[in-house]
């Protein structure tokens, strides 16, 4: 999923009604015996407005378009979680399926990787070995670390400027001077909703800062990627983390986010335009006359 463009270039002034507003008046509306299925909440521009005044925030700056805009992405964010993110959503026996079926028509060369568990909830990283394998079948087994176990570094002239405070899970083609890094955020078989969920989501965007920090210093993109699935964890118990993330995609912190199975339907599409990047060509030049 990418960014709708009629809200990617607004300002902090608008995000942060935005996310005051879904703080103070809740992310949803909750499940109760009249209401028996939770769903996302929007806001008409006048209940955003009365939003402000019961928080004592002064409102009389804010124009009538500003109110009607975020009004507008309220619904937009509400909608595209319910029609296009939960659909795409998969439990953990989908997803082991859906390896499975892509492991048999690739054979990967790059190991698998496995999740963090222990005893019989130790098995593969589904969502992460989908990700590395279908990034293999287009770059190859070379130009790309779909396991990282390095911190990225930003280098100019043979020179360290720069290096990222986190890991990845992936870079094309490398974590030195990647031109694209994604993170894998898989909570397949959980039965509570943990602290961690709120921290993948924090990560991800100090990610961001750090990507915008750095593209701004040595001019130079670097393409960040985010997925995401279970659909328990997050669309059962973890919908105000689902609007969070599209805050974060649509305030420039992440450049795509695939959900479920989106790894398979569109995450192949932006491996391909990231085959035709520029700085990709750049760098195999630069390669080869550097090579004797």
């Amino acid at each position: 999923m990418k960014p709708n463009v009629l809200f990617r270039g607004q300002g902090n002034g608008f995000w942060a009604i935005v996310k005051y507003v879904s703080e103070q008046a809740g992310y949803t509306v909750r499940r109760t015996k009249g209401n028996p299925v939770s769903r996302l909440k929007v806001l008409k521009p006048d209940e955003i407005r009365h939003t402000l005044e019961k928080c004592d925030i002064d409102h009389g700056a804010i124009s009538e378009e500003e109110y009607s805009l975020a009004s507008r992405y309220l619904h937009y964010r509400a909608d595209i979680l319910t029609h296009e993110v939960e659909p795409a959503l998969m439990n953990r026996e989908q997803a082991r399926q859906c390896f499975f079926e892509l492991k048999e028509r690739i054979n990967p060369k790059h190991p698998i990787p496995m999740n963090r568990q222990k005893g019989n909830k130790r098995h593969e990283a589904y969502l992460a070995a989908m990700v590395g394998m279908l990034a293999e079948e287009v770059f190859g087994p070379t130009n790309l670390v779909n396991d990282s176990q390095k911190l990225a570094i930003i280098t100019e002239d043979g020179s360290l400027k720069g290096i990222f405070s986190r890991r990845f899970d992936g870079a094309v083609p490398d974590t030195r001077d990647p031109i694209a890094i994604w993170e894998i955020k898989e909570y397949y078989g959980t039965t509570t909703f943990g602290s961690r969920v709120a921290d993948g989501v924090y990560e991800t965007l100090l990610d961001g800062h750090e990507i915008n920090a750095f593209e701004a210093a040595f001019s130079r993109k670097i393409l960040h990627y985010l997925f995401v699935d279970d659909r328990f964890t997050w669309w059962d118990c973890g919908k105000s983390y689902l609007c969070r993330l599209i805050d974060i995609l649509h305030t420039g912190h992440v450049d795509e986010i695939f959900f479920g199975r989106q790894v398979i339907t569109q995450w192949p599409e932006t491996l391909k335009e990231l085959q035709t990047n520029p700085a990709l060509h750049d760098l195999h030049h630069g390669k080869a006359e550097a090579d004797p």
